[in-house]
């Protein structure tokens, strides 16, 4: 089995650029993923001139605390939704003053399915600048296939708010 942070991304130096470009800071907020996204983005040499943080808020009271993320909207749309991932992007924006930032929360299983969220299921978004989207996605596969096909989609889905 490959490591859990062993994927490429081989268009993340270029969203490095970009980012070095504009002089911008991003963090993460990774439920589902549990750091790979800060993961992947560490493992670029230089890193820290453009990268300053992650959050792996897996527990619901840990994204209630360290992002800001409204009880209320928990309780009204469920942890894997698209309210809760746009109140994580808020958090990492306004508590934590980055300017480019992603989200993850979902089911990467094999258990937690519900009715109407199977495994698979994850919320996702990104921002960089005013500039945001949130995706609600099904992924197949294990565990491990879940949680990289997640990783791999925001850093894309953040690469696609940077771009002009």
């Amino acid at each position: 089995m490959e490591a859990p942070c062993d994927f490429a991304w081989p268009e993340l130096p270029l969203l490095a650029q970009e980012l070095l470009r504009r002089h911008w800071r991003m963090a993460t907020a990774e439920s589902c993923t549990g750091g790979l996204v800060a993961a992947a983005c560490t493992e670029l040499p230089g890193s820290s001139q453009w990268f300053d943080g992650g959050l792996v808020t897996y527990a619901t009271p840990w994204k209630i605390r360290l992002l800001g993320v409204p009880q209320e909207t928990v309780q009204t749309h469920g942890v894997v939704s698209l309210p809760v991932v746009e109140a994580m992007l808020a958090g990492l924006q306004t508590l934590h003053g980055v300017q480019a930032g992603i989200a993850v929360s979902g089911i990467a299983g094999p258990g937690g399915a519900l009715p109407h969220r199977p495994v698979g299921t994850v919320a996702l978004g990104a921002f960089a600048g005013e500039r945001r989207q949130c995706l609600l996605l099904h992924f197949p596969g294990d565990r491990h296939q879940v949680r990289l096909s997640a990783a791999r989609r925001v850093l894309q889905l953040l690469q696609e708010q940077l771009a002009p």
